[in-house]
């Protein structure tokens, strides 16, 4: 008396409903191929170029400072930032690695 007869027809409640789960799955690939990939291609890329470089690369690091790689160890490298003047930085902090010549056309 108080059921719609189109409530009472409907199917069984606790089952599987895929057309439910649909809308966090097309979500979560959008995440997938929006942020996650593409984080993981360029760290990726910035590991392999930082296993490159060796000695006479120019370099620029996080911090801006531009040099000509002298020693390059393991961990760390020697930055020739002017004539006689040379840091040690760690490898990690080099944010690209520059064509060659590019600190004489400074």
């Amino acid at each position: 008396m108080f059921i719609t007869p189109a409530f009472a027809a409907g199917t069984a409640p606790g089952g599987f409903d895929l057309m439910g789960f649909l809308p966090m799955i097309v979500i979560f690939a959008l995440f997938w191929f929006l942020l996650v990939r593409p984080q993981q291609k360029r760290a990726k890329e910035q590991q392999k170029m930082l296993s490159e470089i060796t000695k006479g690369d120019e370099v620029v690091t996080q911090g801006g400072i531009l040099g000509r790689v002298t020693k390059a160890g393991e961990q760390y490298l020697t930055l020739e930032v002017a004539n006689g003047v040379e840091v040690q930085i760690q490898r990690g902090a080099v944010a690209a690695k520059l064509e060659k010549g590019t600190l004489k056309s400074l």
